[in-house]
């Protein structure tokens, strides 16, 4: 299978794995890339030795192509993109922030850069500052989102609309289905999350994998949107919070509840009650915890089947 994003990043499948925090690691990345597609070992939950030491054993675990993606409105931000210098990282996905403040730096070490956006405004705005390509990420989309909610095929042809370099569709893709739906409404491939965060391979603690596939529609909502819009699993900590939004809280209040460390208390951790258990809308299509191998090959053999039922 042949397309901008496949030439671009020199893999043989356009899917590219989410690089989530606290589920992305170095076994789960490698194991994408080891199948074809492109994984990415989330920055975003590690510190910078930390991701040194997964950028060394990923390099380890597969002779295919792999990247990282980095969250900019994290700390030691400088000290996380010369890691991945030194270590000939190839790809690197930003996200939360502007593209402008580290794209030319990349590219001017030889690295290909995608940004992800929410909207056709900040997609416009990736590709003047230089990117290679953009992942548009929809509404349906698990953990930090965009302030839109413009959903996923709303948002793919808006953005297909005005750009000229590759475009990668996000949000609420688990399947071969909605993966050819996204890329019929002219995306160049799809990046996957919630699916893989349900793999043997995800970093993830088992109790939150075994809470992905037991979801079921409508458990997951958007939230936190005066702080940073992040959809989560309606659990206990969730319904903490909706008992303070009752009392209308200020920011600050809703920032001393959450706290430090929610995300990696629910999804690393396996605390169910009190930590944040964040997820895509498509949970509820994902039925089983299964090797990344077997995954991938279910998303090409249902893609491949459903694309020759309407040819």
């Amino acid at each position: 299978m042949t397309t901008r994003i496949t030439k671009l990043f020199k893999i043989q499948f356009p899917i590219i794995q989410g690089g989530m925090i606290w589920v992305s690691g170095y076994k789960l990345a490698a194991a994408v890339s080891n199948a074809g597609g492109l994984g990415l070992i989330g920055a975003g939950s590690m510190y910078p030795e930390v991701l040194r030491e997964h950028l060394q054993k990923c390099k380890r675990s597969t002779d295919k192509p792999f990247g990282v993606n980095v969250p900019m409105l994290y700390p030691n931000i400088e000290e996380i993109m010369n890691i991945i210098v030194e270590e000939g990282v190839k790809i690197v996905f930003t996200s939360a922030g502007n593209p402008k403040t580290w794209t030319s730096f990349l590219k001017d070490k030889g690295i290909i850069v995608a940004h992800v956006v929410s909207s056709v405004k900040f997609a416009l705005k990736a590709q003047e500052a230089g990117v290679d390509a953009v992942v548009a990420e929809g509404f349906e989309a698990g953990g930090h989102n965009g302030r839109e909610e413009t959903t996923t095929f709303t948002l793919i042809p808006m953005v297909k609309e005005k750009l000229t370099i590759p475009l990668i569709a996000a949000g609420g893709i688990a399947t071969g289905r909605g993966m050819l739906a996204a890329m019929v409404l002219g995306a160049d491939g799809v990046q996957i999350g919630s699916r893989f965060a349900a793999s043997e391979e995800s970093s993830a603690h088992q109790a939150f994998k075994e809470v992905i596939v037991n979801t079921q529609e409508g458990d997951t909502i958007l939230t936190l949107k005066e702080l940073a819009p992040v959809r989560l699993i309606k659990n206990p900590f969730y319904q903490q919070l909706q008992d303070l939004y009752q009392q209308h809280p200020t920011t600050e209040q809703l920032r001393q509840l959450l706290g430090r460390g929610r995300a990696k208390k629910g999804m690393f951790e396996g605390d169910l009650i009190e930590g944040e258990l964040e997820i895509g809308q498509i949970a509820g299509l994902i039925h089983e915890i299964k090797p990344v191998a077997e995954i991938i090959n279910e998303i090409l053999e249902e893609f491949n089947s459903v694309k020759r039922s309407f040819c």
